[in-house]
Parts: C-alpha cells; sequence; structure tokens
C-alpha cells in the first residue's frame, strides 16, 4: 500500500510541475470533481509567462532540399492545487500543492516546401513542489506521523524534467486567412535530486500527444493604426502513463478565441497584441483562462 501511495506522490508530482513549468499547456483556472476512486475533487490555479517560437527566416541547409531556422521555447509558471476528499477512508482530509517551475529549451524547424515543417525539439525543466496536508479523518489523524515519515505527506521536493519533443506543422493561406495544423508529440522524463525527507523519492516519465488547428483571419479594420486581426484554435491533447495518472484524465480539449492588433514590422518582434479566452475540459475536468494575447516574430 505504501509503494501505491507512492507512486501517486510521485504521478501527481510531475503532473503538477508540467502543468506550471511547460510551455505547451495554458495557465487558468481549473477543476475536477468527483475524480477517481478516492472521490477526490481538486481546484487549481496556473500563472504562467511564456511561449515558442521561430527565429527568423527559413534559410538553405547547405546542399540539403529543406531550409531551417532556429527555434526557441520557454516558460516561467506557478500552480496552487487543492485536493478534497469526499469519501472512503480519508473523507474530509484536503491536501494541497503549491510548485513553481521553469523551462528553457529550443530546437530547429525544418521545412520542406513552404507548407510542410518539422520541429525536434529538447527542453529541460526545474521544478519545486511543496505539499501541505491537513488531517480530518480518523484514518489520517491515527496514521499522520507514519505517513508523514514516509514522505507520503507534508514534504518538499526539486526536480528535473528533460523533454525532447517533435511537431509536424502544416500551413496554408487561404486569400489573407492563414491555416496551421500541428501534431506534437512530447515525453517527459521527471526526477527528485532534492527532498525534505530521504524517504521521498521522485521518478516517472509521461507522454502528452497535442493535435492542433489555428486560424489567423485579418479584418481588413484598423483601430490605432493596426489592423485588427481575430482567430483562435482548438486542439485536443492525449496523456499517458503518469500524466494520465497525475491527472486522473487521458485527454484535455481546448477552444480558444483572440482579437489582436497587428505590430508586425512595427514594434521591435511582436507580431499581435489582444485579448484571448480559452476554455479547457476533458473527463472530469474543466478549466478556463481569459487574458493578454502576444505573439512574437523572432
Amino acid at each position: 500500500m505504501v509503494n501505491s501511495f507512492r507512486n501517486v506522490v510521485g504521478s501527481r508530482t510531475e503532473a503538477v510541475v508540467v502543468l506550471a513549468g511547460d510551455q505547451g499547456f495554458s495557465d487558468g483556472n481549473f477543476s475536477q470533481v468527483a475524480a477517481g476512486t478516492d472521490q477526490r475533487s481538486a481546484e487549481i490555479s496556473i500563472t504562467k509567462f511564456g511561449g515558442a517560437g521561430d527565429v527568423g527566416d527559413p534559410e538553405p541547409l547547405g546542399n540539403l532540399p529543406f531550409g531551417w531556422q532556429p527555434r526557441l521555447q520557454g516558460s516561467m509558471g506557478y500552480l496552487t492545487a487543492k485536493n478534497d476528499y469526499h469519501g472512503g477512508l480519508l473523507q474530509g482530509d484536503e491536501s494541497k500543492y503549491n510548485t513553481f517551475a521553469i523551462q528553457f529549451g529550443g530546437g530547429a524547424r525544418l521545412w520542406f516546401n513552404d507548407h510542410l515543417s518539422i520541429a525536434p525539439t529538447i527542453m529541460g525543466m526545474y521544478g519545486h513542489t511543496e505539499n501541505e496536508y491537513t488531517a480530518r479523518s480518523a484514518f489520517a489523524q491515527a496514521n499522520f506521523a507514519q505517513a508523514q515519515n514516509l514522505g507520503l505527506i507534508n514534504w518538499k521536493a526539486d526536480t528535473w524534467t528533460v523533454i525532447p519533443a517533435g511537431d509536424v506543422q502544416y500551413l496554408f493561406t487561404w486569400r489573407r486567412t492563414v491555416f496551421t495544423l500541428t501534431s506534437d508529440f512530447t515525453y517527459y522524463h521527471t526526477e527528485s535530486f532534492n527532498t525534505s525527507t530521504p524517504n521521498l523519492s521522485i521518478n516517472g516519465s509521461s507522454e502528452s500527444w497535442k493535435n492542433m488547428i489555428d486560424v489567423d483571419i485579418p479584418l481588413g479594420k484598423e483601430l490605432f493604426g493596426h489592423e485588427l486581426h481575430t482567430g483562435g484554435f482548438f486542439s485536443r491533447t492525449d496523456f499517458y502513463d503518469d500524466l494520465q495518472t497525475g491527472l486522473n484524465t487521458d485527454h484535455l480539449y481546448e477552444a480558444h478565441g483572440r482579437l489582436v492588433l497587428d505590430f508586425l514590422g512595427k514594434l521591435w518582434k511582436v507580431k499581435w497584441i489582444g485579448l484571448g479566452g480559452s476554455y479547457m475540459w476533458g473527463d472530469n475536468f474543466s478549466a478556463w483562462t481569459v487574458g493578454a494575447d502576444v505573439a512574437f516574430k523572432f
């Protein structure tokens, strides 16, 4: 049973670190109701800054029949999560996670023609997670000291994650509207290197596969001397292994809309600035976010 709890701790820790720090996931306010056999509900809040972008225009790569351009990716975020137990042995208990994570890396985008490209990348991520457990159930109160000594509750952990990834992208234009289709597979391997107790060790791996269509629509109208664009994206992300276990869902949909001003060629490397919002959902899972929508072209 102890090993089972340790596996749950490890998978949830990897999940919150990835949610907090990985540039491929949106920030926002998440809720999960009646999730799993432990009758656990969760409230998660994520604040994040970061993104990904290709640098410059594609350049020839020697005599090879494709072009290339460098790609940079990075993100920094903070997550707070609260789990409430509504049934079973732990009924009435509460478990809180606070996580800070920072990620950076890059790679290259290889263009086979004006439409089709692939982008292999590798990133590294540091995460710091703290757990605070409030025991109200008779079972947790009777076993509180033992659970704490075993590193199952009230712990701190520093982790590193290596993240190789790759996407396939197809871009096409109809009149002035730009459609971008992307399929992105990402692998995560996470290990702890410093914990508050020697009985806690985190070592896990997981994968995600995100498929997305993005649409950028110039409106032909100007505001403050900049053309208005609208559009957004729709995506489905599938989770495997520790991410699936830690999030207690195997997929997440996201619908995002935006209204932005075109700054391309007028403000440093800024492509557009405006407002955007997303709604995300999965099994027993929903989230929303509203905020600034900023894109760069380096």
